[in-house]
């Protein structure tokens, strides 16, 4: 006869019975989903709305903004989510997925929001015609654009610089494809990616007000959000409205990085590859909280396990074919002749896209032109490397610094995001009149705004790298007595590398995109122009003149290629070879 014990009986009850943290989750989920809700009806309201009720400069509405801003900004994280767990590890496991890949999202990175937006809002428009939803998802789109490449690379370069000993671990074990990914690969890249997504998230808000407030041809949408309030506000020269944004901003930021990246990197902190006990360990609030609740982590139990479970499964495809079958296929498959064949296509089809670029912009423009917009594409070229240099001397050691300090990151978590999302175009009135009063070159005197959109890519990549950087080491480095300018050579820079060339790779392609607002400014009536690809595209797109669009959008990424070809991806190839922490 099995004996129950009374204090068993009464413990077990007590999980059911909610405790103060569990009224705490209650009001705070419960309210997330009011809001959720309450935005989303918004979406489904006629198109006709968006005239009759315009965005208004009162800061009475930008509680109503915000909520509609960051909903468009989780939506696109949830799709870039998605988007980098298939297109990153598919490019980081088949080589000749690979080839056409990264080159491919080379591109995508460099092309401006402004160009996704020229040739998506009619699109997502006629898909619910008469709807503003169809307006919400070309917003949406522009601004997963804005997050899902840098995502996309910090994922691939995780698994492209998985120890070696992990991985033999998990085949010596037997783990399927499926087990290996779930167990292994996205734990590893588990703490690089949830810095990257904040930067995502942050980077997103740089160019709201692009996706926003924007006129494409005869098209113009303007949906309520803060971002189209801050254009608003720059149009109408509105200081005390800008302030209000900058406050509006600062306060969603600090709420999100509380409820969501917090929370988010205190958990992540256990996925770290540690052969030593770690040091002090972020904490968060909220998880606490959640750890002290009752009823929910009993109702939320069975979906954790089921969650648990799913990624144990070792699940394989069918095998359709018999054993020697199969090992003939895969010979083939693999022969040289195959990638000969693989290599032929991708250039075909490369070459069929140029021609068809080639024939519509030749329908207006000639050789002249592609010669002038090539030179506008170096003088920005110029203004690209400067950027990614001073942002490289600048915040790497800080990066380092902060990562190696989990309490120091904790508190400036919330303000680098803050600054990640500070647009440019907010700096603009002060750039402009400083420019105008000192009769300054805008050529020079525009090109530290592209560091806005810049600087912060490195910075979060590097304390993503410090901050997983093995205690084992540090202490072996400290045992050595290896210190100065010889444990920055041998020992840490080793170790942060691939989160660089990833933070570099993605920042120089923010500049790029950062170039079609910073060299354009405007304040009120006055305009200040540099020369440059970034102004061409801005012109060309405020005009409708697709065939310039194109013509300065290909000569941008065909640049962008170039660079990445001859810098960073030998620097990518030389990471994941020689500074993987086997």
């Amino acid at each position: 006869m099995t004996m129950h014990h009374p204090a068993m009986e009464t413990g077990r009850r007590g999980r059911y019975v909610p405790n103060l943290w569990d009224v705490f989750a209650f009001i705070l989920l419960f309210g997330s989903l009011i809001l959720i809700v309450h935005g989303g009806r918004e979406t489904l309201v006629p198109l006709g709305t968006l005239d009759t009720s315009p965005i208004s400069l009162d800061p009475a509405m930008l509680p109503e903004y915000a909520l509609r801003t960051t909903l468009r900004m989780l939506e696109a994280a949830v799709f870039s989510l998605i988007f980098t767990f298939a297109v990153g590890a598919l490019a980081a496991k088949s080589r000749r997925a690979e080839m056409v890949i990264i080159p491919l999202l080379d591109i995508l990175q460099s092309v401006p929001v402004l160009g996704f937006l020229s040739f998506t809002v009619v699109g997502f428009m006629a898909l619910f015609p008469g709807r503003v939803l169809g307006a919400e998802l070309a917003v949406i789109f522009a601004i997963f654009t804005a997050q899902v490449w840098n995502m996309t690379f910090s994922f691939y370069q995780s698994l492209k610089t998985v120890p070696a000993d992990l991985d033999e671990a998990a085949r010596a074990f037997r783990l399927s494809a499926w087990q290996r990914f779930w167990r292994l690969e996205v734990p590893f890249a588990m703490p690089g990616l949830i810095w990257n997504t904040m930067m995502s998230m942050s980077g997103s808000w740089f160019f709201l007000v692009a996706s926003e407030a924007i006129t494409v041809g005869n098209t113009t949408i303007t949906l309520p959000g803060i971002g189209s309030y801050v254009a608003l506000a720059l149009d109408q020269r509105n200081l005390a409205a800008i302030g209000w944004a900058v406050l509006a901003m600062l306060a969603t930021i600090l709420i999100y990085d509380q409820l969501l990246f917090r929370p988010l990197v205190a958990w992540g902190d256990k996925f770290r590859v540690e052969l030593t006990a770690g040091g002090t360990e972020p904490r968060s609030w909220l998880l606490d909280a959640i750890h002290r609740t009752r009823l929910s982590q009993t109702i939320l139990a069975p979906a954790g396990a089921a969650l648990m479970s799913a990624s144990r499964q070792p699940l394989r495809v069918p095998a359709l074919l018999s054993p020697r079958a199969r090992k003939t296929w895969s010979e083939a498959w693999g022969s040289v002749w195959m990638d000969r064949a693989w290599l032929t296509l991708v250039i075909i089809a490369s070459a069929y896209a140029l021609w068809l670029i080639a024939s519509f912009v030749a329908t207006e423009l000639a050789w002249r032109d592609v010669a002038d917009v090539t030179s506008l594409g170096l003088l920005t070229t110029l203004r690209v490397i400067v950027t990614v240099l001073l942002s490289t001397i600048i915040w790497v050691p800080i990066g380092v610094w902060i990562g190696l300090r989990p309490r120091v990151a904790e508190r400036v978590q919330p303000l680098a995001q803050f600054l990640a999302a500070f647009p440019a175009n907010l700096i603009f009135p002060f750039a402009v009149v400083a420019i105008v009063r000192l009769n300054a070159s805008p050529d020079i005197w525009l090109t530290p705004l592209m560091m806005l959109g810049t600087q912060w890519y490195i910075l979060f990549n590097v304390i993503a790298g410090a901050s997983t950087f093995p205690n084992d080491l540090k202490e072996a480095a400290a045992t050595f007595r290896i210190h100065g300018w010889d444990w920055w050579w041998k020992v840490m820079l080793p170790g942060i590398f691939p989160y660089y060339v990833t933070g570099a790779i993605t920042a120089s392609g923010a500049a790029w995109n950062t170039s079609i607002v910073a060299e354009i400014a405007n304040w009120g009536q006055t305009t200040l122009v540099a020369h440059g690809l970034g102004a061409y595209i801005t012109q060309a797109t405020d005009a409708g003149d697709y065939p310039r669009l194109v013509l300065g959008i290909a000569v941008m990424s065909l640049l962008v290629v170039l660079f990445n070809r001859l810098l960073w991806r030998p620097l990518y190839a030389f990471a994941s070879r020689r500074m993987r922490l086997d």
